[in-house]
Order: C-alpha cells, then sequence, then structure tokens
C-alpha cells in the first residue's frame, strides 16, 4: 500500500510539474525584439527647425486670407488647410511646406505667396532633447541652436533628491546612424558649479539620469 501510494504521488508531482512547465511556456515565445534607436532612421538632424506632429502652425496667403488657416499637426504628419487635404508637413521646415502649399495652390489662383508660420514647437525625435530619469520633470524639449546640458535641466527643474548626475549618460547618433554613448557630470555642473561638465548638445541627444542606489 505504502509503495502504491508514493506511485500515486509520484504521477501527481509528475503532472503538476508538467502543468507549471505549460504554463510557463505559454507565458513566454523566448522571443525577443531588438532594441529600438533613439532617433529613427527616417528622423532629421539638422540646426535647422525641421516641423514635427502635434507642432501649430499659421499659414497664411496673401491677398485670400480664407485660404489660410490655423492648424496643428496631426499624429499622421499631415494638415489640411482650405483646398488642401492631407498634405505632408511632418519633416519638413517652414520654407519647405509653404513652397508646396503654393504648389497646390496654383491650380486655383494666380502666383500665390504663402508663408507658414511655427506657434507652437514639438518637433520630430531627431530636433529634440529628451531627458529620462532621476530628474524632476522629465521631459522632451525642442532643441535651440547652441543649447547646452545647463539650459537643458534648468528646462526639467534640475535633478531629484535620489539623483547619481555624475552617472548620468548622453546617447548621440552619429551622421552615419550609430548611436554612442558619453559620460555626463551633472552633479558637478549643477552641486559644484563645475563649468567644463557644462558640454555642447546636439539634436536628437537623449539624456539618461540613473538613481543612487543609497
Amino acid at each position: 500500500m505504502r509503495a502504491l501510494a508514493q506511485s500515486k504521488l509520484a504521477v501527481a508531482l509528475g503532472a503538476a510539474a508538467l502543468a507549471l512547465g505549460g504554463c510557463a511556456s505559454a507565458g513566454s515565445t523566448g522571443n525577443t525584439l531588438p532594441p529600438a534607436s533613439f532617433v529613427g532612421n527616417g528622423d532629421v538632424v539638422t540646426d535647422e527647425y525641421i516641423i514635427g506632429a502635434l507642432d501649430e502652425l499659421t499659414i497664411f496667403v496673401w491677398r485670400n486670407p480664407e485660404l489660410g488657416a490655423k492648424v496643428q499637426v496631426r499624429p499622421d504628419g499631415r494638415i489640411t488647410t482650405p483646398l488642401i487635404t492631407d498634405m505632408q508637413a511632418v519633416g519638413k521646415t517652414p520654407t519647405q511646406l509653404s513652397e508646396d502649399i503654393k504648389a497646390a495652390l496654383v491650380q486655383y489662383i494666380e502666383e500665390p505667396l504663402v508663408s507658414v508660420m511655427v506657434d507652437k514647437f514639438q518637433g520630430t525625435f531627431g530636433q529634440q532633447i529628451r531627458i529620462v530619469g532621476a530628474t524632476e520633470k522629465p521631459a522632451s524639449i525642442p532643441y535651440r541652436a547652441n543649447m547646452t546640458l545647463l539650459d537643458a535641466m534648468i528646462a526639467v527643474g534640475g535633478l531629484s533628491e535620489f539623483a547619481a548626475g555624475d552617472k548620468a549618460r548622453l546617447i548621440r547618433q552619429d551622421p552615419s546612424g550609430r548611436q554612442k554613448e558619453y559620460d555626463l557630470q551633472i552633479a558637478s555642473l549643477l552641486k559644484r558649479g563645475d563649468t567644463r561638465a557644462n558640454v555642447r548638445l546636439e539634436p536628437g541627444d537623449v539624456i539618461i539620469i540613473p538613481e543612487s542606489m543609497f
């Protein structure tokens, strides 16, 4: 009887193990996604402003105000104005977009003069500086000409209480599309006034600030 009971127990344990193994297999396919680039291959990294999704634009058509509009670039990157439907805006400079609108209006009016003004800036990822991790308010901020690390940290309110600022990293995409990492000394800059730590930023930079382990 004892042998029979032990045999039944072994069978039950074996079945339970198989069931748990099946659950584990169902919960994990074993497939992993490749790491993403911080700046997409389609993003343009340049000092000239590139229109991004959610930018707010004013489009002015001289002598034809009814053809102008205040529009927000849709998440799909397009805009719609009087007589023009679903024109691509993301990835263009304001001058390029004005030329495209002008070309579209030629069939309706003679020699249109078009101006595009950006009222609220968002920009593409390639035009932003993204600061994440142990900062007061992680954010994506539009790049400005000659922007420095200090400018970016002021924009996000500085380091949080538990930030390991001198262990921060900057991710930058080089012209060939490869990502490089650089060490930052943010605590030295903000807390000790070390001006040597105030490095120049470039469009598309990503700053990652870890928390201290202690």
